[in-house]
């Protein structure tokens, strides 16, 4: 095991996101899908059960993802049988997102095997109680928070 008292919390927070999306994906594949099209399908399913049909600028602003790598994954979720698409009728820019019902379906369990995976990479974590990873969740919040608002 490498000494990692020396590296930088960016390093480490680096490390650990590597190593938590190779595991996302290798237990998403089976769903034909990679992490980062979860992290489209994901939310978008979340904004659909809400009665919402995002524009893909709509899903940048709410995944903190580009709208160009929005329009990418899009196109594979589209291609995977996911996603549907539309012009806006009031707006022939923009383009309003829809899951069909396979991607309702495999939304629901890609979520679940998230889930499940962040339950168990959180397991050293979760000792006497949860406090370590209410904490956890608390400072990563608050550098989130930070860096947010160093972005404005």
């Amino acid at each position: 095991m490498q000494d990692r008292e020396s590296w930088t919390t960016g390093s480490l927070v680096w490390h650990l996101s590597l190593r938590w999306r190779a595991g996302i994906d290798r237990a998403l594949t089976p769903l034909g899908l990679t992490h980062a099209q979860y992290s489209v399908l994901a939310p978008l399913h979340t904004l659909v059960r809400a009665g919402d049909r995002p524009s893909q600028r709509e899903l940048a602003e709410q995944t903190g993802l580009q709208p160009i790598y929005i329009s990418k994954l899009v196109r594979a979720l589209e291609r995977g049988g996911f996603v549907s698409s539309e012009r806006d009728p009031r707006d022939a820019r923009a383009v309003r997102l829809d899951l069909t019902e396979q991607g309702h379906r495999i939304a629901l369990r890609a979520k679940d095997i998230v889930q499940q995976l962040d339950h168990e990479n959180t397991r050293a974590l979760r000792g006497k109680g949860d406090h370590e990873l209410v904490e956890l969740h608390r400072a990563l919040s608050a550098l989130l928070d930070a860096t947010d608002a160093a972005d404005e």
